[in-house]
């Protein structure tokens, strides 16, 4: 069976049609969504499932989803600030969904293969795609523990031109497992060339840039879903009376690894992330699909 795409979309919001998801980035008008999809076609995904709100549904299907519907199975899960196991109810006063992990918990009930997760903002390149769907058709035995994957891009690879950025370092052992993630902060090349970021604890520390980092691309087995549910039920135990506490992928991710549950691979790729973390990054990504077009990775229009 072909490994289902999760687009994590519900971050685009009601003002659906302004935002950066859906400025034109391609010679042609394409969204980095559009490249997005044609990459998981030609890797093999066999579906796209966007996961947004229902307050956008209608103009969310009909300016994007309509465009993919005749290329590739297209469905949609709803992240529903209510959508929360029996016990549970929102606190007074939230508003805001329960994080990344509460978005792919929106597709429990639709998604009955292997997937791979990304957000709907990114470009995260061909390759990358070739990585993730070559790890899940090819599943190895899930005995002791479950095996899944992230794809690590080198630090250098993902930094702005035009301020800092906030990243998940990540380490790995002689296996290429993951084993922890380092949060860090403003990110960026100095004036002296080194690139530092801020640690969590407060101190500025010079990072490598080669250090793989995590870009919130995931490849997951199904039973990711079962481990996510107690995962999430055990997270608001803690923080569900809390206005803004979110459950992100990679505190579910290290927490399975922590209990012996499961391993991650690192899926090292030669692509580059391209992202519009400031209004001037976007003249970057236009560019460097401008690249990609000329060296024939793309062709000039991909409808």
């Amino acid at each position: 069976m072909k490994p289902t795409l999760l687009v994590l979309a519900a971050g685009m919001g009601s003002r659906y049609g302004g935002l950066k998801q859906m400025d034109p980035m391609g010679p042609n008008g394409e969204t980095v969504l559009d490249y997005s999809v044609y990459d998981a076609i030609r890797a093999g995904f066999g579906r796209v499932v966007f996961i947004i709100r229902e307050d956008f549904a209608d103009a969310f299907r009909e300016g994007v989803g309509s465009r993919f519907a005749d290329r590739i199975q297209v469905d949609y899960a709803f992240q529903k600030l209510t959508d929360l196991p029996e016990g549970f109810e929102v606190p007074e006063g939230r508003t805001k969904p329960w994080g990344t992990s509460h978005a792919i918990r929106a597709a429990r009930d639709l998604v009955k293969e292997s997937f791979a997760v990304i957000n709907a903002d990114d470009f995260y390149g061909a390759d990358a795609y070739v990585c993730a769907a070559n790890f899940l058709t090819h599943p190895r035995a899930e005995l002791a523990r479950a095996h899944y994957a992230m794809v690590g891009y080198p630090l250098i690879n993902t930094l702005s031109d035009h301020g800092d950025v906030n990243r998940g370092i990540c380490a790995t052992n002689e296996d290429a497992l993951l084993t922890t993630v380092e949060e860090y902060v403003n990110i960026e090349r100095e004036a002296d060339g080194v690139v530092r970021g801020n640690a969590l604890d407060g101190t500025r520390r010079e990072v490598s840039e080669t250090s793989p980092v995590s870009m919130n691309f995931w490849a997951f087995s199904h039973c990711f879903f079962d481990f996510l549910e107690h995962e999430f039920t055990e997270f608001l135990k803690i923080n569900g009376k809390l206005e803004k506490s979110e459950c992100y992928i990679p505190t579910v991710v290290d927490a399975l690894i922590r209990a012996g549950k499961a391993d991650c691979t690192v899926l090292e790729t030669s692509s580059h992330w391209f992202g519009v973390t400031y209004p001037d990054d976007k003249q970057h990504v236009v560019a460097s699909i401008a690249r990609l077009i000329e060296a024939g990775e793309y062709p000039a229009n991909l409808s």
